[in-house]
C-alpha cells in the first residue's frame, strides 16, 4: 500500500472541479484508491464520496492506494494536486 499526506492549500478546498479531476485521475488506474479526512475514508473514484467530505482549505488529507499500480496512482493524483494548485 502507498500513502501520501497533503496539505490543501487551495482557497475553496477542494470543491466541485478539482473533486473531478482527482476523480478522473484516480480512475484511471485499477488499484482501490481512498482520500481520507477528518477520520472518514471515501472512494476517490467517487465524486459523490469525494464532495461528502467538505474538504476545505488548511484541511490535511491522506491519499491511499492499494493494487498492481499503487505507485503510478499516487504519484498520479500528487501531480493533479498540485497542478491543480490544491497542494503545495
Amino acid at each position: 500500500m502507498e500513502s501520501r499526506n497533503f496539505h490543501v492549500v487551495a482557497e475553496t478546498g477542494i470543491h466541485a472541479r478539482p473533486a473531478t479531476l482527482l476523480v478522473q485521475a484516480a480512475s484511471k488506474f485499477s488499484s482501490d484508491i481512498t482520500l481520507s479526512y477528518e477520520g472518514k475514508d471515501v472512494n476517490l473514484k467517487s465524486i459523490m464520496g469525494v464532495m461528502s467530505l467538505g474538504v476545505g482549505q488548511g484541511a490535511d488529507v491522506t491519499i491511499s492506494a492499494s493494487g498492481e499500480d499503487e505507485a503510478d496512482a499516487i504519484t498520479a493524483i500528487e501531480d493533479t494536486m498540485k497542478k491543480e494548485g490544491l497542494s503545495d
